[in-house]
């Protein structure tokens, strides 16, 4: 969701430029400041004590991100990086908050955002726990396409992006893209996937 920059330059809020891999948030962090990016992307994922990195989500111009930890007292749940140069608006928590107690539409697109991440960690949920990589894919390929025309598009994820968000090896990946190739459920043109 985005908030006007001016209304968050009026509250207090400073921008900070951030280059690609920066650490923007940590982990675990106590949560203290709303994050809107104004150019650029963020990524945002979690990772375990082997390196393997489960992608939660990208947040490009205008969207917001680690904002549930904000509402609740809690620290931040994943790791956010710069996933190309950025620039970056922080709030503090007590602001952002009296933002949203001020101007009830902006809390209502608030609560309207949070129902549709949450929507959406369910779905997650669902094609996970699915063992055949060819659904993960499918489903994470169908959640992530813009059109809904019948025409193949660019999927903008390499398949190693793709084995973050689907929780699969990125041998696996490679192996299944190959075979839905095969069965023409996708095209690869120039190493490029299009679904």
């Amino acid at each position: 969701m985005q908030i006007d920059l001016d209304l968050l330059y009026t509250w207090g809020a400073i921008s900070k430029e951030f280059k690609k891999n920066d650490v923007i948030i940590s982990e675990d962090e106590v949560a203290h400041f709303y994050y809107q990016v104004v150019e650029g992307c963020v990524r945002m994922f979690n990772s375990n004590d082997d390196g393997k990195e489960f992608t939660q989500g990208y947040f490009c111009n205008g969207q917001s991100f680690g904002e549930p930890p904000l509402f609740i007292n809690e620290r931040y749940p994943a790791t956010a990086v710069a996933f190309q140069d950025s620039k970056i608006i922080k709030l503090s928590k007590e602001k952002f908050l009296k933002i949203l107690d001020e101007y009830p539409s902006i809390q209502k697109k608030f609560l309207n955002l949070m129902a549709h991440r949450i929507h959406s960690k369910a779905k997650t949920a669902k094609y996970i726990i699915n063992q055949k990589p060819e659904f993960r894919i499918l489903a994470f390929l169908n959640a992530n396409k813009k059109g809904n025309g019948d025409h193949k598009e660019l999927v903008p994820f390499t398949r190693q992006e793709i084995a973050n968000f689907t929780g699969l090896r990125v041998e696996t990946v490679i192996r299944v893209i190959s075979k839905m190739k095969a069965n023409k459920k996708i095209d690869i043109v120039n190493h490029k996937i299009y679904f």
